[in-house]
């Protein structure tokens, strides 16, 4: 059997994936989970094989869970399963340790198939998503491009990003005008909000 844990914000969605999974004879769902900080301690406690684990989940989001999963019990292999079909997100999902990304709007074949190969020690993207990915290419933003804007994109200041992230005003404004470039946006706001969209910050 293959023991499943999954995460979802979304009760429906969740009843909905557990429904379709129970319908397969080697699967067997342990959990269901409805918020990011309540993975790793049910993970412990149930020792999943498969994690699928949504994106955005009160608590901690399914890529800081995918890490946490990695380092506290190997063993069990994250799948993303998402609305986000986007590049920046996959990357970031697979940096993070996951074997497999799923989007919600997929056939519930294919989710069941990309359990069955990331059981086996394979990795499963879905095909379109790794086909944009290798379009997008990587995120041009630095790592600290990436944290002065994602601190950027909860509204502080200048003053509050350098304080946040112990730079001068000098550095975080210098930061801000890269990342502003490198996403083509006008304003540091557009710019976060392009880099949200594709899954950089």
């Amino acid at each position: 059997m293959i023991r499943v844990l999954l995460a979802d914000d979304q009760a429906l969605v969740l009843g909905a994936l557990a429904s379709v999974l129970r319908l397969e004879p080697d699967f067997d769902v342990v959990a269901e989970i409805g918020t990011g900080t309540e993975v790793l301690p049910a993970a412990l406690r149930t020792q999943p094989d498969i994690a699928l684990l949504d994106v955005q989940m009160p608590g901690r989001d399914g890529l800081a869970v995918t890490a946490d999963l990695q380092r506290a019990l190997p063993s069990c292999r994250t799948i993303i399963c998402t609305t986000f079909s986007r590049p920046g997100y996959l990357s970031r999902a697979l940096s993070a340790g996951a074997s497999g990304y799923v989007v919600k709007d997929s056939r519930p074949e294919q989710l069941v198939d990309a359990i069955r190969r990331v059981h086996t020690g394979l990795r499963f993207v879905d095909p379109a998503l790794a086909a944009e990915a290798q379009a997008a290419g990587a995120s041009p933003l630095t790592g600290r491009e990436t944290d002065v804007l994602r601190a950027a994109a909860e509204g502080g200041t200048v003053a509050d990003i350098a304080r946040e992230l112990r730079l001068s005003e000098g550095t975080v404004r210098n930061h801000l005008s890269s990342a502003i470039g490198k996403t083509q946006a006008r304003t540091r706001a557009e710019a976060a909000r392009l880099a949200e969209a594709s899954g950089w910050l």
